[in-house]
Order: C-alpha cells, then structure tokens, then sequence
C-alpha cells in the first residue's frame, strides 16, 4: 500500500470524499480545519433533514436533489435464491442540472 502511495502522491485527489471537500472549504474560507468541517457537516445535514421531511434541494447550476418512493417488491437473494419481501421506501434521488452536465463532458 505504501509504494501504491507513492507511486500516486502526485494525484492527492484521486478520490473526492469528506476530508478533501474540507480542505477545499478550509482553502476558500481560510480559519481552521474544524470550522470548515463544520460548515460541510451543516450542509449536508441540511440536505439530509429536508429530504427526510419529503422536500427537494436545488442548487442552482449544480443539480436537485429529491427524495422518491420506492414501491414494495419481491426480490431474490443471490446466494440462496429465496425470494425476500422488500417494504416500500423513500430513497434519496439527484438530477444533475445542466450546466453540471455540460462542465463534465
């Protein structure tokens, strides 16, 4: 793992997760580590709360956000082949906007 690391040092972001959006926030923002982790962890609390509440999200030029109803189904276990009921749930949903879509092309 070590010389997997090295060997890709110079691409840091690799992988985009929680720790980099941080540092990202922190380097726009400037103050401490901590304040910009505060901010990121509001953000999505914010996202997480109105979608529990059945609402949508949208950001402008970056996408919406929505929670969907997922209608009761059986399904079958991969490993037995027995067939499981799966209860109807609300699963969370995105639509990219536009202009996201046209930035990553």
């Amino acid at each position: 793992m070590v010389a997997f690391k090295k060997q890709f040092s110079s691409l840091k972001y690799l992988i985009m997760n929680k720790a980099v959006l941080v540092e990202k926030v922190q380097a726009v923002l400037g103050g401490t580590k901590a304040d910009a982790e505060r901010a990121v962890d509001a953000l999505f609390e914010s996202i997480t709360g109105e979608l529990k509440k059945g609402g949508e999200v949208s950001v402008a030029g970056f996408g919406i956000f929505s929670a969907k109803k997922r209608a009761a189904r059986t399904a079958r276990n991969p490993r037995t082949g027995e067939s499981v009921k799966v209860p109807a749930m609300n699963v969370p949903k995105f639509r990219a906007a536009k202009a996201l879509k046209d930035a990553v092309k």
